[in-house]
């Protein structure tokens, strides 16, 4: 009874660790496993993301002057010491923002550029703000160069009509000379046909008198 008992003991204790065996591998199948890894929303990150940009945006055009200063000089020490898309997107977005005096339209063009040319390294938001963003700076450089071109033609048009008023003066200028001297020589002309009348005058003889020249008595 002794030796059964031990028996039906060892055989229950091999069973009880036979099915521990199999749950510790169950416990560590691969499809059966349970994933604790955290998930990443990239949504709620793209969006975080992007409140931070419009955050600074907001800070950097409510700042005074200093603090502007601060913010882009922030963004550029950012990008200097890590270019990475993300820093080069803030650094584009604080110069392409207007109303302080690091606005630079120029450089936030191309450096979106840049950044749009990689499309991949950039969250779907931060490619939309991005975008609207070159959008908006191209604008901004097309109205600048209207301008330049329609000032530089109301430039042209004034300096040509100067210089044609100023040719018209001039061409007035020089007919009123021309005839300024042909009166002054039609002056002097009529003045030398006065001196010739007058010359022949004083040496024409007097006029004989007819009552002087008949014999005295005789009758008329």
């Amino acid at each position: 009874m002794r030796l059964e008992r031990a028996v039906l003991l060892i055989a229950a204790l091999g069973g009880v660790a036979s099915l521990s065996g199999c749950a510790s591998g169950l416990g560590s199948a691969g499809p059966r496993a349970i994933d604790t890894t955290p998930r990443v929303d990239r949504a709620a990150l793209s969006a975080v993301v992007v409140a931070s940009y419009l955050q600074v945006l907001e800070r950097l055009i409510q700042a005074q002057p200093a603090e502007q200063a601060e913010i882009l000089a922030s963004a550029e020490h950012d990008y200097g010491t890590a270019p990475t898309p993300s820093n080069e997107l803030k650094l584009a977005l604080v110069l392409a923002a207007p109303g302080h005096a690091g606005f630079d339209a120029m450089r936030a063009q191309q450096l979106l550029r840049d950044v749009l040319a990689t499309p991949e390294t950039l969250m779907p938001a931060e490619r939309a703000l991005a975008f609207l963003t070159l959008q908006n700076v191209q604008s901004h450089l097309n109205l600048v160069a209207e301008n330049q071109r329609l000032q530089s033609d109301s430039e042209r048009t004034d300096r040509e009509r100067t210089a044609a008023v100023a040719k018209r003066l001039q061409g007035e200028s020089e007919e009123n000379a021309r005839l300024r001297k042909e009166l002054e020589d039609t002056r002097a002309k009529l003045d030398a046909i006065a001196n010739i009348e007058r010359s022949l005058n004083s040496h024409r003889p007097p006029a004989r008198d007819p009552k002087k020249d008949s014999p005295e008595g005789s009758p008329p």
